[in-house]
Formats: C-alpha cells, structure tokens, sequence
C-alpha cells in the first residue's frame, strides 16, 4: 500500500524525502474526456429524484471557480517542490482544467432545464474571494482540506451505485469519469502542503490543518445545503417535504453525507495521508464504467464547435 504509515507519536505526518507519498506507479495525467454534448435527458436527470438531482446540481456549479481557484495555488508551488511532486502539479493542473471545462458545460444544461443558479453562483464566489484574500499557506491548507472532501465523496460515488442509480447514462459516465481522477490526484495538494509546511512542527501543521478542516466543512455543507434547498424550491418541492426527502437522502439512503462521516474524520487521525488507503481499484471500476462512452468520441477539439463552447475552452486556457 502507497502512502505514509500511521504514528501514533506524532499529531501528523512528517513529509517523506521524495516530497510526494503518491504511488509510484501512479501516473497522473488528463484523460480529456468531451461530455459537452451528453444529454440531460430529463430535468431530473439523477433517475427521477428531485433530491438525488438537486445535491448533484449543487456541487458542479461549485467546480468551475473551485478547481480553478486550487490550479492558480498548486501552480505557485510547481517550481521548488521536488521532481516527482512537480509531475503531479502538473498532471493534478491538467485534470482539473477538464474538469472545470466539462462541468461548465455540464451547469449550462442545468440553466437550460430553467435552474436559476446565480445565488449558488454568488456565494461560491464569496468564499473563494475570501480564502483568496488569505497568504498563500492558508489558501493551500484551504485547497487540501477542499481536495479531500472532493476526493472521499468521489471514492463514495463510485463504490455505491445506488448513487447513480437509474440516471441518464452519458450524465453518469461524466460523473464517474471525474470521480475517478479526483481519487487518482488525491494526495498531490496534501504532499504539496506537507512539503509547503516542512520546516513546521508537527503539532502546528496538525493544528491548523485541523482547524481548517472544521471550518471549511461547516461552510461546504451549510453552503452546499442552502444551494440544494435553493434549487429543490425551483423543482416545486419546500418545507417539511424538502426537508424530510433531503434528510433522507442524505443520511439514509443512499447517504453521501453519512458513508462519507468515517473517511472525513481519518484526516484527524496521527499519521493521517490520503493514500494510506490505496483504492486504486475505483478508478479502474470508473473506468469501465464510462469506457464505452469514450471510444467513439472524437479527436481533441472535434467537440468544441458551437460560440459558446469556444469561449469556454479559451477561458480555461488562460489557466491550464
């Protein structure tokens, strides 16, 4: 197994030699896959459930400006971190750049099935502007606490299927094509920090990572709870209906939150690093999954062909 073994003497991991405690045989880098022209085929495209569609709705729209927001701080510390970690940066940079490119797409078929998303679009903008405006530290602990959240709901998605149950196939397939690159990269901002912080004490870097953990959670789940209940509100469905179907869906079944509780918590434990658990095994489950979709599509920049899609690829250019 990759990563960097528990110490119960210790309040976090000490950074290895390498600077990275990914897998060696781990290649990280961008499969580009095009989904633009998938199909939303029904306004809740998750098999129907108006709860199931709204969380899923609710956390692409955070993807555009988020992983952009973590390329622009990984990309600052590229040139004095040591050779291995410095390939991730690079592969970690070009994964995310497709994503942020095809969940753009993604969250304009959510605006073309009459969502209005601005709210959620507002105050995603407020937070990044405002761990933006922190020293540079703060906003990488602040990426590598977002990145394991991502990373454990994406492990999460693809090990229940219950999750995709029924969905709209090309939607599902982009959605297991993602999760399986945020699974891949998961340690690359947590080696980054490691490295950042190495001349730290253990229990300082513990310490702040920590706090940062609690804080950055609260405020994804009441952020990411408040967009769904903005967008269930446009679906017709409010009060003690939203909220029971939601609870259930939540913390029952299929429980993102709750399935998600244990890994969440391990980023507490002494020793703790993404890969001391090594389930390289999902990403090849995705794989599978989505591999069909993926063998008759086009070369490169054959699906960028409307105005619109341009101006996005252009955009993430200035990046990437």
């Amino acid at each position: 197994m990759g990563g960097i073994s528990p110490d119960t003497d210790v309040a976090d991991a000490q950074p290895a030699i390498a600077g990275s405690a990914t897998p060696a045989d781990l290649n990280i880098q961008s499969r580009n896959r095009h989904f633009a022209n998938a199909a939303m085929e029904r306004r809740r495209w998750v098999g129907g459930d108006p709860y199931a569609t709204a969380f899923f709705n609710a956390l692409s729209i955070t993807f555009p400006k988020g992983e952009t927001f973590f390329m622009k701080v990984l990309k600052q510390y590229r040139d004095e971190v040591p050779e291995k970690l410095a390939r991730e940066i690079r592969g970690f940079v070009q994964q995310e750049a497709v994503h942020s490119r095809e969940h753009l797409f993604f969250n304009k078929h959510i605006e073309d099935s009459d969502f209005d998303t601005s709210r959620l679009e507002q105050t995603l903008t407020d937070v990044i502007d405002n761990i933006a405006s922190m020293p540079l530290i703060m906003q990488l602990v602040a990426t590598t606490c977002l990145e394991h959240l991502t990373a454990i709901m994406a492990a999460e998605f693809i090990a229940n299927p219950k999750h995709f149950h029924d969905a709209d196939e090309e939607q599902r397939k982009m959605w297991l094509w993602h999760a399986s690159e945020e699974v891949e990269h998961k340690g690359v901002a947590y080696d980054t920090w490691l490295h950042a912080t190495r001349d730290w004490s253990r229990a300082r870097r513990w310490a702040t990572k920590s706090v940062f953990m609690v804080r950055i959670s609260m405020g994804f789940a009441k952020n990411r709870t408040k967009g769904i209940f903005d967008l269930l509100r446009q679906d017709g469905i409010s009060g003690p209906r939203a909220w029971f179907g939601f609870l259930h869906y939540a913390l029952v079944s299929p429980a993102p939150f709750r399935r998600t509780l244990l890994p969440w918590f391990q980023f507490f434990l002494p020793g703790f690093h993404p890969w001391n658990k090594d389930d390289r095994d999902l990403i090849q489950l995705a794989e599978s999954e989505y591999e069909a979709a993926i063998m008759d599509q086009p070369d490169q920049d054959d699906t960028i062909a409307t105005l619109g899609e341009r101006k996005v690829k252009k955009r993430l250019n200035k990046v990437a």
